[in-house]
């Protein structure tokens, strides 16, 4: 299927949540041409400002293939991915991302995540989150990383 289909088809889920009361935001996820999930931005329902369409849609292809990591797979969605699930992509290894609206299509609608873009894009004591790296580590305890890679569970 051509990637014009799978955005056709993520707008098409952006539409419907619109009618449900959601935000315009939809997302396929493909595999080999297949699509293995779909998800739509479910802010509004849940109050959960994670709940983005992509992100979503992420969720239910590591059910459905048993795996936190998508090589292989891409994601069509109808508008710009956020940092937050562009991060989420890349972490999940999802190697291609085609979107129908861009940061300025939505920029008017209050739609637009490129202030958040040009944030994060500056150094870290530049930006207006206050970041620090304090280097706790607890008198007797292990090391919290090698206790992980030990592989002991609680």
């Amino acid at each position: 299927m051509s990637a014009e289909r799978f955005l056709c088809e993520a707008i098409g889920l952006a539409r419907d949540n619109v009618r449900r009361g959601g935000r315009p935001f939809g997302a396929v996820l493909v595999k080999d041409g297949k699509t293995i999930a779909i998800g739509v931005n479910e802010i509004a329902a849940t109050g959960d400002p994670t709940t983005h369409a992509e992100l979503q849609a992420i969720r239910a292809a590591s059910q459905a293939l048993g795996s936190p990591r998508l090589d292989g797979c891409a994601i069509y969605a109808s508008g710009h991915p956020c940092p937050m699930c562009l991060a989420a992509m890349h972490l999940t290894g999802i190697t291609e991302v085609t979107y129908a609206y861009s940061n300025e299509d939505g920029e008017s609608y209050g739609l637009s995540t490129a202030a958040i873009y040009a944030q994060l894009a500056q150094p870290l004591p530049s930006q207006s989150l206050k970041i620090a790296y304090l280097p706790v580590r607890p008198d007797g305890e292990e090391d919290l990383y090698k206790m992980w890679k030990s592989g002991v569970s609680g």
